[in-house]
């Protein structure tokens, strides 16, 4: 009995399919937060009148708790005239879903956090707390840092901001406590006509040190700068655009310089950690009476051996008869200037945030900004944390691209 073939068929019908494409959110209407700062010595705000002004004409609601803006000299009424809404009590700003401070959170604004916000705040690595991180990451937390913010060109533009404030300010500093009034030499920095300039020493190369490098020579000064990283050097000299005396930093021909020096800038930076200590006591005590020590680097625990730690209300001390001054965040004290800064990075973010649907949407688009994140919905996504406290790492693109 035969068998029926099979019949089949060769004719196949191919249809193209439709390319699914990454469609945009349309925009949302942001609502943000800023508590006045309690932190000692910061009076920088994250937002100006001027910025508020531009957010609310946009269609974001903005509230400012009472007298947030005095460190910077901005008044309530500054910002009830911008639109922002003014809050006399601190939980209401915390209800805001975006909430912005210029000082890194505490666990006393931790309690006042709730579920699923979104901050944006300084980190400062070196008075990191686990705990704060930990009470951040119960509350599903989104976490953006001013110092790891980029911009479309890959820098980071807020800590480029304080870095030529305190560059410039230091140069400031120093020329003050030249002056007779404060017990220095009674020295002009830069000098005049028929005196030879004020001698600088500067121990950085980075931005810190170029702005230092800049304000000192526009003085008149007479400036030496050491950095063991010779493009560095380089990048400082094309900055600026004129050959300076630089030196890898050689302890002899450090030593050597300091002696005859009247101001020495410590402006390291340091990846992660202590910044290196490069001046010893022995230097410092070798070094002329009545010459300036200003120790930008004490942030990260400063770069001359003889540093401490003060403050805006007593900002220097005396050792081996040479000037001190070793206050942390420069900028704090130059606080209008810094906020303006600050703001100007911040007013362009929130505007493009809203126009994508929010911040989240953006962190969906915008892999610059994915740099800044800490934390993704309670979830630890900055590996340095991490290793430093044995806390579980998450990594971010995957948090993103796994979202439902």
């Amino acid at each position: 009995m035969a068998v029926a073939k099979p019949v089949v068929s060769a004719s196949f019908a191919y249809e193209t399919q439709e390319e699914k494409l990454d469609i945009k959110s349309g925009g949302e209407r942001l609502n943000i937060g800023i508590p006045k700062e309690t932190a000692f010595q910061e009076n920088r705000i994250g937002l100006t009148p001027e910025a508020v002004n531009v957010l609310v004409n946009n269609g974001h609601e903005v509230i400012i708790e009472t007298k947030a803006g005095e460190g910077s000299h901005y008044s309530d009424k500054d910002f009830s005239e911008a639109g922002a809404k003014i809050a006399y009590d601190k939980t209401e700003v915390y209800k805001a879903p975006i909430l912005i401070k210029s000082a890194p959170f505490t666990l006393e604004d931790c309690a006042h956090l709730q579920m699923d916000q979104t901050v944006i705040s300084p980190l400062h690595f070196s008075l990191l707390k686990k705990e704060v991180i930990e009470a951040m990451m119960q509350k599903r937390i989104t976490a953006l840092s001013f110092e790891n913010l980029k911009d479309d060109s890959g820098n980071f533009p807020i800590v480029r901001c304080m870095s030529e404030i305190a560059g410039s300010a230091a140069m400031l500093i120093a020329g003050q406590y030249l002056g007779s009034a404060n017990q220095g030499k009674g020295v002009l920095l830069g000098g005049i006509s028929g005196i030879p300039p004020t001698k600088v020493i500067i121990i950085g190369a980075g931005i810190v040190g170029e702005f230092a490098t800049r304000t000192a020579l526009a003085m008149g000064a007479s400036v030496k700068v050491f950095d063991n990283n010779v493009y560095k050097l380089k990048r400082l000299e094309s900055n600026i655009g004129q050959r300076i005396w630089s030196s890898v930093i050689e302890p002899k021909i450090l030593a050597k310089q300091l002696k005859t020096c009247e101001v020495a800038v410590g402006a390291l930076n340091a990846e992660s950690g202590r910044s290196p200590i490069v001046v010893t006591e022995h230097m410092v005590a070798n070094m002329r009476s009545g010459s300036v020590i200003i120790d930008v680097s004490i942030d990260r625990g400063g770069c001359f051996e003889t540093s401490e730690v003060t403050t805006h209300e007593h900002p220097v001390f005396l050792k081996h008869d040479v000037i001190h001054y070793c206050v942390p965040n420069i900028a704090s004290g130059f606080a209008r200037t810094a906020s303006q800064a600050i703001s100007n990075v911040l007013m362009p973010l929130l505007l493009d945030a809203g126009d994508e649907g929010g911040i989240e949407e953006m962190l969906w688009h915008n892999f610059n900004l994915r740099h800044g994140v800490y934390l993704y919905k309670g979830h630890l996504t900055d590996i340095y944390i991490s290793q430093r406290y044995d806390l579980k790492y998450t990594d971010l693109n995957l948090l993103i691209a796994s979202r439902t």
